[in-house]
């Protein structure tokens, strides 16, 4: 065997190694909620199933308590839809058409203004939250699942900015005077030119603001009423206002159920993303 072999070979071993490092609380967390509570308490961390049960996935789904309600986390799951999916699509459209001007229809203060809008993605979660709070007060939003929505697009738009005017900057500047030459307009030259070649950089967005709106906590546990609370918040208090015996399978796999959706996304579309970014990082 070459020595170019046994480094390659040497390689994957360690990639392996790192690889069942990080899956193993993973496989802690599947083997356990597929266990009882008496063979949790009689057997080991890391031991399989001897008799497979789903009930506490069932539990976990639709009548574990949290508190006094015992609904499980299906109403809050449903929450977390209604509110991710429109914020993803109107934080994505928003970001495309601000990346769409600041990278080819320049005027005065265009970088002064980027800067300002890259400026808020710096801003800690924490700061905004008494702002915010007002402004959803004035609104008439506070409570409610359309509020938590604004607030993720508004936070969201300076990422999508950043994303699609790093895109943006690297098609040719002749495709615009070509179809300025043609009487285009800035939307017919948009959803008919710029938009069409998006799609990496669509991926990279949607997968960036879906990530980061179902898993916050700060923003679902401030600014939610009592039925409009997404899956985070809810997964919270199953797991912390338990009472009595502690119910690890349910537990776990509400943290499962909870974080399906963006292991989805990432198996899915996982490899877009990557490619997305790097497409735009050529230019800055």
């Amino acid at each position: 065997m070459t020595t170019e072999k046994i480094l390659r070979w040497g390689l994957f071993a360690v990639l392996l190694l790192f690889a069942l490092f990080y899956l193993m609380p993973l496989f802690v967390m599947l083997t356990t909620s597929l266990k009882s509570l008496e063979e949790i308490r009689t057997g080991g961390l890391l031991s399989l199933p001897r008799q497979l049960t789903f009930q506490p996935w069932i539990e976990a789904w639709s009548s574990a308590c949290a508190g006094t309600q015992c609904e499980g986390l299906r109403p809050f799951f449903w929450n977390s839809i209604l509110m991710a999916v429109p914020a993803v699509l109107i934080s994505t459209m928003v970001g495309a058409i601000n990346g769409y001007v600041f990278a080819q229809w320049r005027f005065p203060g265009a970088n002064l203004f980027f800067a300002a809008i890259l400026f808020g993605c710096f801003i800690p979660f924490q700061v905004v939250l008494m702002p915010m709070a007002r402004m959803l007060g004035l609104m008439g939003l506070a409570g409610t699942i359309p509020g938590l929505i604004f607030v993720h697009v508004i936070y969201g738009i300076g990422f999508t900015t950043l994303f699609f005017r790093n895109y943006y900057v690297t098609i040719p500047q002749e495709l615009m005077r070509a179809a300025k030459v043609d009487g285009a307009g800035f939307f017919r030259i948009f959803f008919s030119i710029f938009l069409p070649l998006s799609l990496p950089i669509i991926t990279v967005s949607v997968i960036w603001q879906f990530t980061q709106i179902w898993n916050d906590f700060l923003f679902g546990v401030s600014f939610s009423g009592a039925g409009s609370q997404p899956v985070t918040v809810a997964l919270n208090n199953i797991v912390n206002s338990t009472t009595g015996v502690k119910a690890y399978n349910v537990d776990m796999a509400a943290a499962i159920i909870a974080a399906l959706p963006t292991l989805f996304v990432y198996v899915v579309a996982g490899k877009y993303f990557i490619r997305g970014l790097t497409a735009g990082s050529v230019k800055g």
